[in-house]
């Protein structure tokens, strides 16, 4: 079996994020949140990943550990919420817009 393909990367806040967010970005919830690694089910097989398995991220920017979770996204798309550990995976460059892009990466997740 070769190896599987780059994946497309977005981030955003998710809903879970700012219900625990009045416990504090400290709070074991919040913790829990920002770290989900969201992926198809295929995409998660195609990789030999199981849910809440601890997985490690890449860019072209950094790296970040997670924990893997199935979720209803397209084959190809990753979502893990903003936070601290996603900003690792997101370069500085904002092209003048003053964020830099945090949607459309390519990222590699392989078991951690």
């Amino acid at each position: 079996m070769g190896k599987a393909p780059s994946l497309v990367l977005i981030t955003g806040r998710s809903t879970a994020q700012g219900k625990f967010l009045h416990l504090g970005k400290d709070s074991e919830e919040f913790q829990e949140e920002v770290l989900r690694v969201n992926m198809n089910a295929e995409d998660m097989a195609r990789r030999g990943l199981e849910g809440g398995a601890e997985v490690r991220v890449r860019s072209a920017h950094g790296e970040m550990k997670g924990r893997c979770v199935q979720a209803d996204l397209p084959e190809g798309l990753v979502f893990i919420p903003y936070s601290v550990y996603c900003n690792q995976l997101i370069g500085g460059d904002t092209e003048g817009s003053g964020m830099p892009d945090s949607k459309g990466l390519q990222v590699e997740v392989e078991e951690a």
